[in-house]
């Protein structure tokens, strides 16, 4: 699919600038010359082709784009810029995953290609389509679209910051000590693992973003970005670095909570043991009575007595009480 975003025409004109124009080109369309943003979703080999002639570049496939180099991830060739991020997809859900996302910019025109649907990029459609909403060419396309990202990741860590206060609460509140129970600390373990592959996810995405933004702002082989987004790129960048930081501040909030979580339930398992050495230290002393006037010798005096089952009885409950009653006294239980 071949969504093109171009200015609309000249009578739309806001301001010296024209809001743009979203259609999808149907099959044998040709790519408009003057359009800003040529969006490739899930294209398919003639749509690459069709694009390669049309702009005079070459446009990865999936498997190059899910198996780039290292090398490969931002360069530029004949004056073309190709760049390529991971951008978080299905993020509301307990399986998100980073899509890699190909970003191209040639003659101040930006063309994408990806094969999600990132919530970060619905989000920017929408906002080219409010009233006003004005770019002058690709490269302001392609900033405008890193802020929108920027700011899909900063929502996305403040609800996980909320989750995080709501496990906090769970785990350090007033009432946990009494409610807290294996099946509960169990959901806080896997919670806190999902919030920590979601934030890890974010985190590894900003990088990736951090990464073009650096590159960008170079002067590379004669690609340069226009003086007037040089301000924005470094605004951006400052966000971004906050953003990081503030994604580590939450991963060490999550250890922490890991650790006392596992702290808890080790002292629970603590409890459990406790009890029961305290039942075997409390049975020990009746045991050994029993045991003694179990023995079956010949010349035992207290067989022959007829107060001797009594008072084996009446020693074995002494010795129980007694022993749990030193150990009330010692505050061990």
């Amino acid at each position: 699919m071949i969504i093109v975003h171009q200015p609309e025409a000249e009578d739309a004109e806001i301001k010296g600038q024209r809001r743009l124009d979203r259609h999808m080109l149907a099959a044998g369309d040709k790519v408009p010359t003057g359009s800003m943003w040529i969006d490739l979703i899930e294209p398919t080999r003639e749509e690459d082709h069709r694009v390669e002639l049309a702009l005079g570049i070459e446009i990865p496939t999936r498997e190059e784009s899910q198996n780039i180099e290292p090398s490969e991830v931002l360069y530029v060739e004949n004056g073309v810029r190709y760049m390529s991020a991971r951008i978080l997809c299905q993020s509301g859900t307990e399986s998100p995953k980073l899509a890699p996302i190909s970003f191209i910019l040639k003659d101040h025109r930006l063309i994408t290609v990806r094969y999600d649907e990132p919530r970060s990029f619905q989000m920017f459609v929408n906002r080219l389509a409010r009233p006003g909403e004005c770019l002058r060419s690709g490269d302001h396309v392609l900033i405008s679209l890193f802020e929108t990202v920027i700011d899909r990741a900063a929502e996305i860590l403040r609800l996980s910051g909320e989750r995080i206060d709501e496990v906090s609460e769970i785990v350090f509140g007033p009432s946990s000590a009494q409610s807290t129970s294996s099946e509960d600390f169990r959901k806080t373990l896997q919670t806190m693992g999902m919030e920590g592959n979601r934030i890890s996810k974010v985190r590894e995405s900003l990088v990736s973003i951090e990464r073009m933004l650096l590159f960008l702002s170079a002067n590379t082989a004669g690609a340069t970005l226009p003086d007037d987004l040089r301000a924005e790129v470094r605004t951006t960048l400052r966000d971004l670095q906050s953003l990081e930081d503030h994604a580590t501040f939450l991963s060490s909030k999550i250890q922490f909570l890991l650790d006392a979580v596992l702290g808890l339930v080790n002292l629970d398992q603590n409890k459990i043991i406790k009890i029961f050495s305290v039942a075997a230290v409390v049975f020990m002393p009746p045991t050994l009575i029993a045991s003694s006037y179990g023995m079956n010798f010949k010349n035992m005096p207290e067989l022959e007595w007829s107060f001797g089952y009594p008072m084996a009885v009446v020693m074995m409950v002494l010795a129980a009480t007694s022993t749990y009653a030193f150990f009330k006294w010692k505050r061990w239980l």
